[in-house]
């Protein structure tokens, strides 16, 4: 890497990036959707990976034949992984570490498909409170992951242009919502849900974890 970083703040997606919490999100929503009388399906997970609270609800209401309001299972199924937190918040390996480093150096932020209680409470719980000059949850945008919304709005209040943020991401809608803002997209891909080889592709860089990142994580190569 050469030059220097070309950004002038980091954008930290939430779910997967500092909290593993994809799992928990999958077996609430599976659990949830069968004690309803649903059907949860293999694909629902990916399906739903990046939406909004809306459209998720909208989603298990209509294509996984839960017969509720969605303002219902909305509230449900973010109880149970708000429950999950308090017992014990998933924090990802470096995470506290990561955000503390690189907000040494320029402001950070949060852009997540999570609802707002859960963005706040993550950072009560993970002693990270005063440390993000800006969180956005998807469901204060008009679209979630993959359409880029969550990302741009977190830029304009940072009062930046996306194209100087960057972006940690590890999912693929995240990783196209990011690229679609026209941030410089560092991507840390999880295992269990690994994004497909074409929005990989997106990213500028791909790193191993956390533990890898810093503020010359998004120093352009030539």
């Amino acid at each position: 890497m050469n030059g220097a970083p070309a950004v002038d703040a980091v954008i930290f997606d939430l779910d997967g990036v500092l909290i593993d919490s994809e799992g928990v999100w999958e077996r609430v929503r599976e659990r949830y959707v069968r004690e309803a009388g649903g059907t949860y399906t293999p694909q629902a997970t990916r399906d739903i990976m990046g939406m909004s609270a809306a459209e998720w609800s909208r989603y298990i209401r209509t294509r996984l034949g839960v017969a509720r309001p969605e303002a219902r299972i909305n509230a449900d199924v973010v109880a149970a992984v708000a429950a999950v937190y308090r017992a014990h918040l998933p924090l990802v390996p470096g995470a506290r570490e990561a955000v503390r480093r690189v907000r040494a150096r320029v402001p950070v932020a949060i852009a997540s498909s999570s609802n707002r209680e859960l963005i706040d409470l993550f950072v009560e719980l993970a002693d990270l409170a005063g440390a993000f000059a800006v969180t956005v949850s998807a469901d204060e945008v008009a679209r979630g992951k993959p359409a880029p919304d969550v990302y741009l709005r977190a830029a304009a209040l940072l009062g930046l242009a996306a194209e100087r943020c960057g972006a940690v991401e590890d999912s693929g809608n995240g990783i196209r919502a990011a690229h679609a803002a026209g941030a410089f997209v560092v991507a840390i891909p999880t295992r269990d849900f690994p994004p497909a080889p074409d929005a990989l592709a997106l990213a500028r860089r791909v790193l191993p974890d956390l533990d890898a990142l810093s503020l010359e994580s998004f120093v352009s190569t030539p």
